[in-house]
């Protein structure tokens, strides 16, 4: 049997190339490929650096679906159904809507694949495939990473690495909570030191991509001391709460880490209430923790949203120039959005406040506007706001100006210019890009 693995793009602009900024490896398309038995041939698509050869001979596609790509990955399995070819499709998208999802597959997969995805290859290759496939949580010992379906592919040079799932905290806007059930796990550490050993030839900065690397500092600690041995490089992303932990910084500096990405979302503690994250004003907020980090070395990605209830005009350049006079490394600057199945969107539902009702299939929808209706800015103010704050951070002056505080190590300075200017380049590039081809003159096609 052969199996075809496709990741979909955001989007196509007619006579454009793909975002470089958004093409990292597809993490989950390795791990579905580890999971694979040897005797299924498989190949895989990316279709945000190359052309899906649909006529190529394939007995079922399987395509792992978000919610922005949703759109594109339905398009891509149209094209595959008029062939006769059975789509699988799993991911956060389609355990967040399986109703929707199920609508343009033949089989879709909700939860965790991995224990249920040789029951599912087995339905395959005797055609008994089931419309629905439900997959369990598990202890991650079942997860197996296998990246030979990237060699010749030009991803962005940064590993990924999972380490571990789930989140524990609430927060409104954030679908990983419903995801994952508010529950954290952590992976086998000797699997994942093992893991970066093979990589590490090849790659000088790994990403662990958790969902919260603090989402338990206690098990966290334990392994740091092994992956010191490892002599790595290393980013991730954590809930601030960590930051105010300095025994656990010293350990994560000691074992390579060079950076972390946390949510800072706003500046107004009103906000962070209401999106059920006042946990980011413990023990001094943010300042406090921002010190901690800059004393260990550990530099730092701030993440902004706008849109929530009490933001005003005055809440952009507020949030630039904090993340300025931090001198954080890069810094996103983005409109609230609110994702199927989270309580933002069903609270936003219930006020009659989205401007469509699912944003990322509609037609007039672009990359960057507000599908919703926000209290004290209109949907416009917003996105011209979010525009305006990344022009700022990333205008050659302030690109200079903070380099100065993100001297402390070699690695991360020499590659700060480049990746600031990226994010510099793309700026314009990123609004208004259309949700699916835009060049594409298919229809949809239901399942029956």
């Amino acid at each position: 049997m052969r199996l075809t693995f496709i990741h979909p793009a955001i989007g196509h602009r007619a006579n454009e190339s793909y975002l470089r900024s958004w093409q990292m490896e597809p993490l989950p398309i390795a791990t579905l490929q580890g999971l694979t038995p040897e005797h299924i041939d498989t190949r895989f698509y990316d279709d945000r650096m190359e052309t899906i050869p649909f006529d190529e001979p394939t007995d079922a596609v399987a395509i792992s679906v978000e919610t922005y790509t949703a759109k594109r990955a339905y398009q891509i399995a149209s094209e595959f159904r008029k062939r006769g070819v059975p789509v699988v499709m799993g991911g956060f998208h389609v355990t967040l809507v399986p109703e929707e999802a199920a609508r343009y597959a033949d089989a879709i997969m909700t939860g965790e694949a991995e224990a249920i995805w040789h029951e599912l290859l087995d339905d395959l290759q005797h055609q008994t495939l089931k419309p629905h496939y439900q997959g369990q949580q598990t202890d991650l010992s079942q997860v197996r990473v296998d990246r030979k379906l990237f060699k010749n592919k030009r991803y962005l040079p940064i590993g990924l690495v999972e380490t571990g799932r789930g989140c524990r905290f609430p927060c409104e806007f954030c679908a990983i909570q419903t995801f994952y059930q508010r529950q954290y796990r952590r992976r086998d550490p000797d699997q994942v030191l093992a893991e970066l050993t093979e990589q590490k030839k090849d790659k000088k900065l790994f990403f662990f991509v958790d969902d919260n690397f603090a989402g338990n500092i206690s098990e966290s600690r334990i392994w740091l001391p092994e992956l010191a041995k490892l002599n790595i490089r290393w980013i991730t992303q954590m809930s601030i709460n960590a930051a105010h932990d300095e025994s656990f910084l010293k350990q994560l500096a000691l074992s390579g880490c060079k950076g972390v990405l946390i949510g800072f979302e706003s500046l107004n503690e009103d906000n962070l209430k209401l999106m059920r994250k006042g946990f980011n004003t413990m023990k001094g907020g943010f300042s406090n923790a921002l010190a901690n980090l800059k004393k260990y070395g550990i530099s730092v990605y701030g993440t902004f949203v706008f849109g929530y209830d009490h933001d005003t005009q005055d809440s952009f350049q507020q949030a630039v120039t904090f993340a300025q006079r931090q001198g954080m490394y890069i810094a996103a600057f983005n409109h609230m959005t609110p994702f199927p199945g989270t309580p933002l969107y069903k609270r936003l539902q219930q006020e009659n406040r989205l401007r469509y009702e699912n944003w990322w299939l509609d037609d007039n929808y672009r990359y960057n506007e507000l599908p919703f209706y926000p209290k004290g800015l209109t949907p416009e103010q917003v996105t011209q706001g979010c525009i305006e704050a990344r022009q700022t951070f990333y205008s050659w002056r302030s690109i200079a100006q903070r380099s100065w505080n993100n001297r402390h190590d070699f690695f991360m300075w020499r590659n700060y210019f480049p990746i600031n200017a990226l994010h510099h380049n793309e700026i314009r590039a990123r609004n208004g890009y259309p949700l699916g081809d835009e060049s594409w003159q298919g229809q949809l096609l239901e399942v029956k």
